[in-house]
């Protein structure tokens, strides 16, 4: 899927990634380019540098993954509820 919101996932989205996928029981796992990040990690998320058109891949398992795959891909396509001003 596609990171639309303006600046990409910078510290605010992804803080509000890894927050959310904390709260599913399920092993989270982001996808981009060569690299990959524990999606309830706040530092690997933006160590994958994913710039505003970045393509990503988000990979769940457990429990909970459905619910936290839905949650957090709708998270991402509506650019983190980011207004644009930031």
């Amino acid at each position: 899927m596609k990171i639309v919101n303006r600046y990409g996932l910078h510290a605010r989205p992804a803080t509000d990634f890894a927050q959310a996928a904390s709260g599913f029981q399920a092993d989270v796992l982001v996808r981009h380019e060569d690299s990959e990040a524990d999606g309830k990690s706040v530092m690997e998320l933006m160590m994958l540098a994913a710039t505003h058109g970045a393509e990503i891949e988000i990979l769940c398992s457990g429990p909970d993954a459905q619910n936290a795959l839905d949650f957090l891909a709708q998270l991402v396509a509506r650019g983190f509820d980011e207004d644009g001003d930031e």
